[in-house]
């Protein structure tokens, strides 16, 4: 069985202790030659492993100052089933722009089109302070409203998704979410403001008008911060 690699388990010492609380925000870490001779590994190692705290979040680099534990971050719920708003909860929606492009291969799965089929995809941020909190990437086929005033291009900005397609003709009557973590990609970590690499929360949610997938979007945001917030109807027998 092979061993853990030394950055790994020199921020595993650092991160417990910060975790615990005993290292609270603000805290100074050793410099990074401090950490090499303290724990008796290369400078090279300690690098890495304070890099990997920067990733997820525990600590930020200050140019010229050093390592120092970061506060912990504000949490924000993520409501996933008021059909009425957004989704995200207190964060105000910024709408970045839309654009059409061919759909690659992982996208034409979800959405069951053809590998290079034309699709809309819209971006969003959820703000708050003005500060970047989720990534909200959208994809619909533009066959769908294509030669009529209901794409994203052409539809008034308050006009929601499930009453624009409505009126293109295509009756949005089932909505599946999936959610995983995976780490932060370099195109995503430019739009909110963050290291990539880091650990965030994906929702991929889909529409379906019967069986055909209609619309399908990616949620993103820090694993530290967003919180899903579910509220589930319970049916009563009469």
């Amino acid at each position: 069985m092979s061993r853990q690699p030394r950055y790994l388990w020199l921020a595993e010492q650092l991160r417990e202790p910060i975790l615990r609380g005993e290292m609270p925000p603000g805290t100074r870490l050793p410099s990074r030659t401090r950490l090499a001779r303290r724990y008796h590994v290369s400078e090279q190692i300690s690098r890495t492993a304070l890099r990997l705290l920067v990733t997820e979040g525990l600590v930020e680099a200050r140019p010229g100052s050093g390592y120092f534990v970061r506060p912990a971050p504000e949490q924000f719920r993520l409501c996933r089933t008021d059909s009425s708003g957004s989704g995200l909860g207190e964060l105000r929606r910024e709408v970045i722009g839309t654009e059409q492009e061919r759909s690659p291969a992982p996208l034409s799965a979800r959405l069951r089109i053809r590998e290079g089929d034309p699709v809309y995809r819209t971006t969003s941020r959820g703000l708050s302070a003005r500060l970047p909190v989720t990534l909200h990437l959208s994809w619909e086929p533009a066959a769908l409203t294509a030669g009529t005033l209901r794409t994203p291009f052409d539809a008034a900005p308050d006009l929601g998704l499930l009453d624009r397609l409505g009126a293109a003709g295509h009756h949005v009557d089932r909505v599946v979410e999936e959610v995983g973590v995976r780490t932060l990609r370099d195109s995503e970590a430019a739009l909110l403001g963050a290291a990539p690499g880091r650990s965030v929360l994906v929702v991929e949610r889909t529409h379906y008008c019967g069986s055909r997938p209609v619309e399908t979007s990616d949620l993103i945001g820090a694993t530290e911060q967003c919180r899903l917030l579910y509220k589930l109807s319970l049916a009563r027998s009469p």
